[in-house]
């Protein structure tokens, strides 16, 4: 599933975020799988902390790429420890939402008013006033960051 735009939402007292329509109505259960996994991940300032939601496929298949093995590389394997211990299945409740459970919203520090935020195969869920305040200057940067990507492609 293609994940574009933004949408602004809130994370109510419950931990409870609602997943937007124009996400939920894409949503296509044999493609897509009937859960989220939600992925807390470190911004580089605290203010840029998101946690991201990738669907049970799409999840699925990033995991996919490591091979099993009893002796993995220490770095791979500590890797794979940090980020599969802080990863959580989540199902989408009768109203569309998600509750995001509270040891994630505790490392993000996210709470209140927040955006969706598409990244082609995940969704961010990242602190409002923050993305509202360098919206600018993430557009500012498009240009250099397509070109950063591309020179790391030539190697």
């Amino acid at each position: 599933m293609l994940f574009t735009g933004y949408s602004e939402h809130s994370i109510d007292a419950k931990g409870r975020l609602s997943v937007p329509s124009k996400y939920r109505t894409n949503w296509d259960e044999s493609r897509d799988g009937s859960a989220w996994f939600a992925l807390p991940w470190p911004g580089d300032t605290p203010d840029e902390t998101t946690i991201r939601l990738y669907t049970e496929r799409g999840f699925e298949r990033l995991a996919d790429t490591w091979e099993d093995s009893l002796t993995p590389d220490p770095v791979e394997a500590e890797l794979q420890s940090a980020l599969f211990s802080l990863a959580e299945r989540l199902e989408l409740d009768a109203q569309g939402r998600l509750r995001i459970p509270a040891h994630q919203l505790e490392l993000t520090g996210l709470s209140g008013p927040v955006v969706l935020v598409g990244a082609r195969s995940r969704l961010e869920v990242r602190s409002r006033d923050e993305w509202l305040a360098r919206k600018t200057d993430r557009f500012q940067k498009l240009n250099a960051l397509a070109a950063r990507w591309a020179a790391t492609k030539k190697d």
